[in-house]
């Protein structure tokens, strides 16, 4: 079941006939809803000395959603991270993060993003586009999600989940500290990896 509503593939209507309306069960999770930062997972890849990847998380953040069932266009997305909750494993390693060199977490502690649109790209698939803003720098960023179904929970909590992806340059956010290596190449890789593992509450 797609959370908008999944095209019926041998569908021969024709484009005179309106659609028809969308399921019942989908439309019902038409609705606004709270990223559990519980049960939610944001996370990045980051290619390191040219040979192998740093992993790492935001573990404080906040975010919304608004599902249309009928009309995903209509869907949006909130996201507020705190920088100062990066968490690579290494508590070096995020204290230089958190610095001058690179995300200047004293002068600009939160990353944001503000969806602008949304579509549908068939079965459970969607992509949201929105803005990205890092540093005080905004640029556009989309979004590749699959829904991962919903369900209520033990406690009563009507729930749904999404799987994201997408990459960033991160130099085109103004992070560009780098060290060159002896080998060639260098220490960190521009290209960042996003991985969106997500799961929200039905509000009211």
């Amino acid at each position: 079941m797609s959370i908008f509503g999944r095209k019926n593939e041998t569908d021969t209507t024709t484009a005179s006939v309106p659609a028809p309306a969308a399921a019942p069960e989908t439309a019902a999770l038409t609705g606004d809803y709270t990223i559990d930062p519980a049960h939610t997972t944001l996370g990045f890849v980051a290619r390191h000395a040219m040979v192998t990847n740093v992993k790492g998380t935001f573990t404080d953040f906040t975010g919304t959603l608004h599902l249309d069932g009928g009309d995903p266009s209509k869907s949006t997305a909130t996201l507020d991270i705190t920088m100062e909750s990066i968490d690579t494993g290494n508590a070096d390693r995020d204290g230089h993060l958190k610095s001058a060199d690179f995300f200047r977490t004293d002068e600009f502690p939160a990353m944001t993003f503000r969806s602008t649109a949304a579509e549908a790209l068939g079965g459970d698939d969607y992509r949201i586009t929105g803005d990205l803003s890092i540093l005080g720098v905004t640029k556009p960023l989309s979004i590749d999600l699959e829904f991962n179904g919903a369900a209520k929970d033990p406690f009563g909590n009507e729930r749904v989940g999404f799987e994201g992806k997408a990459e960033i340059l991160r130099s085109e956010w103004g992070l560009t500290w780098n060290a060159a290596l002896e080998t060639g190449g260098v220490l960190i890789s521009d290209k960042i990896k996003l991985n969106f593992d997500i799961s929200a509450i039905r509000q009211g």
